[in-house]
């Protein structure tokens, strides 16, 4: 038997609220997560921000389990467990075990230079809280979601930064390949917090806008066979046709970069530039952002493609960000299949130099309910 990969299900924690449907209704209305941030602003870089309301894990999870607990793994829990929670409660308990990759920046960086200060301000180096010491690995998110939900698949962490949603699918869709997993669960998670707002403050370049929006949430996307996806009564949304990433740097330049790697990946998948429907860029600030769209005119010319925004709307969410892209071309798991079938291309460009693009083709209604 043929394994097809296909997204059948998603589910989304984002500054809109916790629901894939609160996503998307947000889209679709239009409206923006960024409001100001609580209190005088003396305390935070900057004024504004797309945050969660009234997100916390004893909130989210409830009181046990998550006295310790960091926020981005409590984003990454909530989410898991939605998804599960919504149809899916089969995969956990199956015979094939359930596997998680997560796509993160540098797992929580609120935990990593808190316990790092207590060791260094305290009378010892020491005299640390040792229960938060599994917040300062990388992987304690992806780690929790396996312990919270009995996962006994691969469980992986990949840090990409902005491309690290879409370093997470080519992960999945090659262990699916090499016969490693049948199942996933895919996406990528980041948090808002102090110490992070602080740190990309102070790694600003020059063409960075002196006031930047941060925002925070989460994906997690189903991937699996398709025949798995029809025998378990899941409708086959999306499925991945191709994937391309490149660095660029001094003697590179992101808008050749990219639209080197759009053509290579359009070609790979026999389509093109005519062929795609949506575009949906990763929208990165300054400079960046009209390289971006630079490459996209390259890549694409003459196209008629209609331009989604997402990433504007959620403030710069990191390495959810590619993972928000994608799920903007979903429609709510349950809801009615697209009329007509729908290809995209979701770009990502990080200004530390990587960047990447995946091909999406969305399934209208005849297609996902043919058997």
């Amino acid at each position: 038997m043929t394994l097809r990969p296909v997204i059948s299900h998603w589910s989304a924690v984002s500054a809109f609220g916790a629901s894939a449907a609160a996503f998307t209704d947000g889209l679709r209305d239009q409206l923006s997560a960024v409001s100001t941030l609580p209190g005088d602003g003396a305390a935070m870089p900057y004024p504004r921000g797309a945050v969660i309301p009234g997100f916390s894990p004893a909130a989210a999870l409830g009181k046990k389990g998550t006295r310790s607990m960091d926020r981005v793994t409590a984003l990454a829990v909530a989410t898991v467990g939605n998804l599960l929670a919504d149809g899916c409660a089969d995969l956990a308990a199956g015979e094939d075990p359930l596997g998680l990759v997560l796509g993160t920046s540098n797992g929580s960086l609120q935990s990593i230079m808190d316990f790092t200060r207590d060791s260094l301000v305290r009378s010892r180096p020491y005299d640390v809280d040792p229960a938060r010491f599994p917040n300062t690995v990388m992987n304690c998110a992806a780690g929790q979601c396996g312990i919270r939900y009995g996962l006994r698949g691969p469980n992986t962490t990949i840090a990409g930064g902005r491309t690290a949603a879409l370093l997470a699918l080519r992960y999945a869709i090659r262990m699916q390949h090499g016969r490693y997993a049948a199942s996933l669960l895919c996406g990528a998670a980041e948090e808002f917090s102090d110490q992070r707002c602080w740190l990309d403050y102070h790694t600003e370049r020059p063409t960075d806008p002196r006031e930047r929006v941060l925002g925070e949430g989460c994906v997690i996307f189903l991937v699996e066979p398709e025949e798995h996806a029809r025998a378990a009564g899941r409708r086959p949304l999306a499925e991945v046709l191709g994937l391309g990433f490149g660095v660029y740097g001094r003697h590179a330049s992101p808008d050749t970069v990219l639209a080197r790697v759009i053509t290579r990946c359009l070609d790979q998948a026999g389509l093109r530039p005519y062929d795609i429907d949506t575009v949906v860029p990763s929208q990165p600030t300054g400079e960046l952002g009209r390289l971006e769209s630079a490459a996209l005119r390259s890549a694409l010319p003459g196209t008629r493609a209609r331009w989604l925004e997402v990433v504007g709307r959620l403030g710069e969410t990191s390495a959810a960000s590619a993972a928000f892209q994608i799920a903007a071309l979903l429609p709510v798991p349950g809801a009615p299949a697209p009329a007509s079938a729908e290809t995209a291309l979701v770009t990502s460009v990080d200004r530390d130099g990587s960047l990447g693009c995946a091909l999406i083709r969305v399934r209208a209604g005849e297609e996902a309910d043919d058997d």
